[in-house]
């Protein structure tokens, strides 16, 4: 196994993820697979998996706050609007919506590229953090080590790729339907599914997520993020993928 190879870095965790003294509100409370990808219309908003402040200093809680409840709920709200117009459309998943959205009618293309890309990209944001991070399976430590050559360069390409998004838009570990993961990057709320893959975790880079503590120092940002990463989560989300 390579030096600072995933496997090798990912150690036993001190902590559960039913700790209240991190700011975790129980084991529960995190998203699963099935959440995620294939929720329904009316698509709803849930509480955020810790307390707002959980991720301090690296994120603060008013930043959280307003991200959460404002800019996710304005996205929810305007998928569901425009969603409502279209009954056919109703029994979709999000992910089936979103991976789909080259063959939605032309009238709800843009509504939902812009905010069911928007809803989809933050339920994922927020449910693969978690505070003081957590430990990969075997099977994505092992993949990592295969695909990067070890963690430390995964992270090197994925705060890379997170630092060179113009304007907007997102930085993601995503893997295709092998399980072969890539570092790629979308615009604004692009998703990583509307070109076949399935994002594992991703860093949002749009100002309003971090514009309030890190000023226009986006790259502290994105390394304190990086810390947060819920390995085990984006572990299960991997496994259903291959």
């Amino acid at each position: 196994m390579a030096l600072g190879s995933a496997s090798t870095l990912f150690l036993p965790a001190f902590f559960t993820t039913s700790c209240n003294a991190n700011g975790v509100r129980d084991n529960g409370n995190f998203a699963s697979y099935d959440d995620i990808f294939n929720e329904t219309y009316p698509f709803t908003l849930d509480p955020l998996p810790y307390a707002a402040d959980a991720l301090e200093p690296a994120i603060d809680a008013k930043t959280m706050e307003i991200h959460h409840g404002r800019h996710h709920q304005a996205y929810l709200n305007n998928l569901n609007n425009g969603i409502e117009e279209y009954e056919d459309l109703q029994g979709l998943t999000i992910s089936e919506l979103v991976s789909g959205l080259n063959d939605l009618p032309s009238g709800i293309q843009t509504l939902v590229q812009n905010h069911g890309g928007g809803h989809i990209n933050h339920v994922l944001f927020w449910n693969t953090m978690i505070p003081g991070g957590s430990d990969a399976t075997s099977s994505l430590a092992d993949a990592i080590d295969r695909d990067f050559g070890s963690l430390d360069n995964l992270k090197e390409e994925l705060i890379s790729a997170a630092g060179g998004v113009f304007g907007s838009g997102w930085a993601w570990l995503a893997a295709d339907s092998r399980g072969a993961l890539s570092v790629v990057q979308t615009p604004n709320q692009d998703s990583p599914l509307t070109d076949g893959l399935t994002p594992l975790t991703g860093v949002d880079v749009w100002e309003h997520a971090y514009y309030l503590r890190y000023q226009n120092l986006r790259g502290d940002y994105v390394e304190n993020w990086w810390d947060l990463i819920h390995w085990e989560k984006v572990s299960e989300i991997y496994e259903q993928v291959v």
